[in-house]
């Protein structure tokens, strides 16, 4: 039977928020938004929208 992976999870500070917000101004998408501050897409999307802040690439 295949060991479960432990969760980690890590607060999110204010730098990265403000980096998420500049980079979602910038229309990057959210694989790259969550790449860059080494998070999940998913968890990038929950923190996104419980800021209000949209992550649409469109224009």
């Amino acid at each position: 039977m295949a060991k479960a992976k432990k969760v980690v999870r890590r607060a999110w500070t204010k730098d990265d928020v403000r980096k998420m917000k500049t980079m979602a101004k910038a229309k990057l998408g959210v694989a790259r938004i969550a790449k860059a501050l080494k998070r999940t897409p998913g968890a990038t999307t929950v923190m996104a929208a419980k800021l209000g802040v949209s992550l649409s690439t469109r224009a």
